[in-house]
Order: structure tokens, then C-alpha cells, then sequence
């Protein structure tokens, strides 16, 4: 219990050899400084030796004051046939002027013979002499013991001698890793034991992969048995199925097992955290995703939101507050009137929830999803349709018609012309746009007519648009969920429209939109 653990953040060198990612140098700055702020340990920031611009980077990042993390400078053993004074790989390490260096060798039999190409006694000088080359020159040395787990149960006597000859050059951490990701946690708890047991004099690391889904157990199990320092990627992502996710380790070591992997105060950092870097990476972090993701404290079932209502920890493992996440409560045909008035209680605190209108309301909300639509994703069309229940707003215009019209070919690239006629204080105006589609050509006709009126429309557009079909076996008479999300310049809301016709449910939803809009003005 409150046995500090070192947390090694590895985001920048193996999360972004993660398909689809890639940092530009004020990516990485702003990963850093928002790891730093949360006060992770170390910050794996690349590897130097493998091309000018990370060498660059290391140079422009020294100008930064980090206020907690040390910053770690990645790469390999020296290879084979040539002294660590030649070997252009150590000398980049040395360059990039970190204290801390982290660099891997092998320990796999399999790896130094079939691989490399090297004799086994070859390979541990290799080791020995890296290490000590490099602390010799003021480094900190961390040695990652690739592919170890998978070498240890090939040969234990050769694995455990790859950390020796690193302990021996005067590493300062023993980092154990799962590289393939097939480890079992039993296995890692044995095996972990077993290192720690032997070298109980050095911090023994962990480094999983998740091939076999298992990372994060397999780390905490590496704790359990002794492991101290643990690295990983803060949202999980890297090469193939990713590394160990050191939000998921954090949250499930410091609030459930009682060791301290960040500062107290600084535990409710962590959502803020993920989304900062999952907006820097250009991803999106997954809704089902533990502690941090949308939906991690979401409850949809009638049940499971009046249980959490009366008693939190009836249907949540924690409380979302302490990592900056917040509980959801998702509306449906299965919600409970507590989770409707829960939810409705922040925009209309007047309404009572055991009053006629909150029935009214219920019951409306209720047969819209029978329909189909959904609020969890559209929280603008869910506050306006209570607004419009409750009386609260009325429509910022009234539509006579609309047409649409397709064309082929395309004429540079409009392929649909829309004409909206729409009536406005009693004044009527009429207004046609071509668009590269109809819902596009519907937008910018509808914003044409309603600017007059509406000066601040000019601010808005629309960001995103999603279909979802409902009912795939009424082919093309299925019923389809659109969602439009719109943003300014300080905020984005989303609206949803159901209907038989794609054309009127992105119509619904693009009116509330920007009734949406305007009634935040008001």
C-alpha cells in the first residue's frame, strides 16, 4: 500500500509506430507538456538515430521546463563487430542529451542466433559494454529486455544472463518485455518474482503488449509480484494491437490497490489527459473504453440508472469524478423517469419530477425512441425537444416547402440544386443553392434565406454528418438516424433527425441545428 511506482509513458517512440499516427513536433511538444502536467515519471520521446528530424526534436525540446517528467531518449545495444565508440546508434543517444536513456538488447536464444546472428556470449557483451558506455557518459540507462518472457520460458539461464551483463554495465532499470503481447498473467507474475528475487537491489520494469488482450492484467500482475516501474501508452495504442494502457494501469493500481503511480491531486487529470492526446493523435477515444471513455459510467436501463441515483456504488465500480470523467445517463425506451429527470434537471431545474409535465415529458421522450431517435449523441435536439414540451421555445422559423434536385453528370462537382421557402415574423423569403449533395445544397440554401434575419447563421457550419440505416429489413423503406453536428467559434453541439426519407430526417435535424443556434443566443 502506497508503494510508489515509476510510470514510463511511451505515447511518442512505440504508440506512434501505431498504424494512422503520426506526431509533427508540436504534437509531441503538446503530448509532453500535457503528460508532464498529469506527472508521469518518464516520457519515452523518440528515438534520435533513426532520422535527422527526431534529432532536431530532441535539440527544441530541451528549451522545455518540465516541471516533473524525465524525458527519455530511445535505442538499441550496440550491433555486433563494432565498439560502442563507432557505433553511430550510442553516439545519437548521447546527443540527444537526456539523463535518461532507454535502450533494448536481446534475450531470446532465438533472437541473438536467428536474428542478429550473433553468438549467445557475443550478445551479452554487446549488452554489458552499451550500458556501460553509455553510464560511463553520465547516462541513467533503463534496459529494455526485448522479447524476455518469450526467452525466458525458452531458456531462463539465458534470459536471466541478458540482465546480468546489463546490471553488470550499470543499468538502473530492468525492464521485462512482452514484445509478442502472448503473455498470461500467471506467467508474468511468476516470472516478475523471479527477476525481482534476483536483483532485488535494481527496479525491475514491465512492458507488455496487447496481442492477447491481456497487457493491462498482465502488468498489474507484474506488479503484484514485484515489478516497480511500468511502461506502457496512455491510451493503449501501438505496433499492431497495441501497448499496455497506462490509463486503465493507473486508475485500476492507485484506486483499487492502493499504490501511488501519480500525484493524489492529480488523479482527476486523467480524462482531461486522454482526450488532450487522443485529439493531438487525431483519434477517437473508444466509448467503452475503462474510466475514461463516453460511456464508462453510462447507464441506459431504467434500473441501473435509479439504482445509481439512490446509491452510486450499486452500479459503478468508482466514482467518475475522481479521474474527471462524469456519469451519463443515457435516454431510451428502456430509461426510467429518474434517469430522464436526472437528465433534464441541469437545462429546466424548475420542472418537477413527480409533476404532470415531467410525465409529459417521459412519456414523449419515450415513444421518439420507439421511433428511432436517440438523445445520448444529439444532447441539442434533446434540449430542444423538452423546450418545445415544456412551452420554453418556439421554432426560429416556419417552413412552407422545400425541393430537391438531383443532377447528372455533375456540373464541377454540384450534383444537387435545393429550393427552401420559409416564412420568418410573417415575412416569406425563398432561396436556392447548388451543393455536392442534396443535404449539402439544402444547407447552404436554408443559411441563404435565413441570414437576413439571422446574421450570426454566418458563424455556424456544419462539421460532420452521419446516417445509420435502423431497420435493414425494409431495404430502401428502412428507416434512417441522421446526426449533424455543427460548431462556432467557442462551441459544436449535434442534432438528430429519424424518418423513412434521408432527406427529411437530415432536414429535422439541420433545422434543430440552428434553432439550436439561435436559442443560445437568447
Amino acid at each position: 500500500m502506497n508503494t510508489k511506482l515509476q510510470i514510463f509513458d511511451s505515447t511518442l517512440r512505440d504508440g506512434a509506430q501505431s498504424a494512422n499516427i503520426s506526431f509533427s513536433v508540436e504534437d509531441k511538444l503538446k503530448v509532453i507538456e500535457t503528460l508532464d502536467e498529469l506527472g508521469v515519471d518518464f516520457i519515452e520521446a523518440g528515438n534520435p538515430y533513426s532520422n535527422p528530424a527526431e534529432m532536431q526534436f530532441f535539440q527544441r525540446v530541451q528549451a522545455l521546463k518540465l516541471k516533473r517528467s524525465k524525458l527519455v531518449a530511445f535505442g538499441s545495444t550496440r550491433r555486433k563487430n563494432i565498439s560502442c565508440e563507432e557505433d553511430s546508434n550510442l553516439k545519437s543517444l548521447l546527443a540527444a542529451n537526456t539523463e535518461y536513456v532507454a535502450i533494448f538488447g536481446k534475450s531470446h536464444i532465438l533472437h541473438v542466433t536467428e536474428v542478429i546472428k550473433a553468438t549467445p556470449d557475443e550478445n551479452l557483451c554487446m549488452i554489458e559494454e552499451s550500458v556501460r558506455f553509455l553510464t560511463e557518459h553520465g547516462k541513467k540507462v533503463i534496459f529494455d529486455a526485448e522479447h524476455f518472457f518469450d526467452g525466458y520460458k525458452a531458456d531462463p539461464a539465458y534470459a536471466l544472463s541478458a540482465l546480468e551483463s546489463a546490471a553488470a554495465g550499470g543499468a538502473c532499470i530492468l525492464s521485462l518485455c512482452d514484445t509478442n503481447g502472448g503473455l498470461f498473467p500467471d506467467e508474468a507474475e511468476t516470472i516478475v518474482r523471479v527477476v525481482a528475487e534476483k536483483f532485488p537491489s535494481l527496479v525491475v520494469g514491465i512492458h507488455c503488449h496487447n496481442d492477447g488482450g491481456l497487457a493491462v492484467a498482465d502488468s498489474v500482475a507484474a506488479v503484484c509480484a514485484g515489478a516497480r516501474h511500468i511502461q506502457g501508452t496512455f491510451l493503449g495504442f501501438g505496433e499492431r494491437c497495441g501497448n499496455a494502457n497506462l490509463s486503465t494501469i493507473i486508475c485500476n493500481l492507485q484506486l483499487k490497490c492502493g499504490y501511488l503511480c501519480l500525484p493524489a491531486e492529480n488523479m482527476q487529470k486523467i480524462y482531461e489527459c486522454a482526450m488532450t492526446i487522443a485529439e493531438t493523435a487525431n483519434i477517437a477515444v473508444p466509448q467503452n473504453e475503462p474510466y475514461i471513455g463516453m460511456n464508462a459510467f453510462a447507464h441506459k436501463a431504467g434500473m441501473h440508472a435509479d439504482g445509481v441515483l439512490k446509491c452510486a456504488n450499486s452500479f459503478e465500480h468508482v466514482d467518475p469524478a475522481v479521474i474527471g470523467n462524469k456519469r451519463r445517463f443515457l435516454l431510451s425506451e428502456i430509461s426510467g423517469k429518474s434517469a430522464i429527470y436526472d437528465k433534464i434537471k441541469n437545462y429546466f431545474p424548475k420542472v418537477d419530477k413527480n409533476g404532470r409535465e415531467m410525465a409529459i415529458i417521459a412519456e414523449e421522450l419515450k415513444n421518439l425512441a420507439v421511433q428511432g431517435y436517440q438523445f445520448e449523441a444529439a444532447e441539442a435536439s434533446f434540449i430542444l425537444r423538452v423546450s418545445r414540451i415544456l412551452g420554453h421555445y418556439t421554432p426560429s422559423f416556419e417552413l412552407i416547402n422545400y425541393k430537391i434536385i438531383n443532377e447528372q453528370p455533375a456540373i464541377e462537382g454540384k450534383v444537387a440544386t435545393a429550393v427552401v421557402k420559409i416564412r420568418v415574423n410573417g415575412v416569406t423569403r425563398i432561396a436556392a443553392s447548388d451543393g455536392e449533395g442534396p443535404v449539402h445544397a439544402m444547407d447552404l440554401a436554408l443559411r441563404s434565406a435565413l441570414t437576413e434575419f439571422y446574421p450570426e447563421i454566418a458563424g455556424t457550419a456544419l462539421v460532420d454528418y452521419k446516417v445509420r440505416v435502423l431497420n435493414s429489413d425494409k431495404a430502401t423503406a428502412a428507416k434512417v438516424r441522421v446526426l449533424i453536428t455543427t460548431v462556432n467559434s467557442t462551441d459544436s453541439w449535434t442534432t438528430v433527425g429519424v424518418s423513412e426519407d434521408i432527406i427529411e430526417a437530415s432536414w429535422i435535424a439541420l433545422t434543430d441545428s440552428i434553432d439550436y443556434a439561435l436559442m443560445k443566443r437568447m
